[in-house]
């Protein structure tokens, strides 16, 4: 009898999950991985004025976010645009 607890009581292991949902969880994460390397890059190279709000704060979103949120936002709302 396993006490593991999960959203639905139950709490599966990695031996527990199908093939396709572990190709889902691997792509996510690899995922997560390059656009955080690439937000990180991005944000060394690029001035402070092509940013709106402070590099540092972008970076330690980054780092702290694990769902590629900021990533995201990043790219979406925290580049300035080019004129």
């Amino acid at each position: 009898m396993r006490s593991d607890r999960g959203s639905r009581g139950v709490r599966k292991r990695w031996s527990d999950l199908t093939r396709p949902q572990r190709a889902v969880i691997v792509a996510a994460g690899v995922f997560e991985a390059v656009a955080k390397v690439a937000m990180l890059i991005d944000l060394r190279r690029r001035p402070a004025e092509q940013i709106r709000g402070p590099k540092q704060l972008w970076a330690a979103t980054a780092l702290v976010n694990t769902a590629g949120l900021a990533q995201v936002g990043y790219f979406v709302v925290g580049r300035k645009r080019e004129s």
